[in-house]
């Protein structure tokens, strides 16, 4: 499963980044880390961003990089 997979009110584990390395680099300074628990918060009309609640911060990230983080439901 995918982060953008996620309905609003599901948590998940992160469990691998499969992107290229500069935006792999800004999802890691942002706390996208393996093992970090997120929750999804809010979509967006269209859908894109997307936004998760992550070590106390609210995020928002584009579709197309969060469609490249594969996560596990908690």
């Amino acid at each position: 499963m995918f982060l953008s997979d996620l309905k609003v009110g599901d948590k998940a584990i992160i469990k691998k980044m499969v992107t290229n390395e500069n935006i792999k680099r800004r999802l890691l300074d942002l706390g996208l880390i393996e093992g970090t628990k997120i929750e999804c918060v809010l979509k967006s009309f269209c859908n894109d961003p997307l936004a998760y609640i992550i070590r106390g911060a609210v995020i928002a990230i584009r579709k197309s990089d969060s469609s490249n983080i594969e996560v596990e439901l908690i």
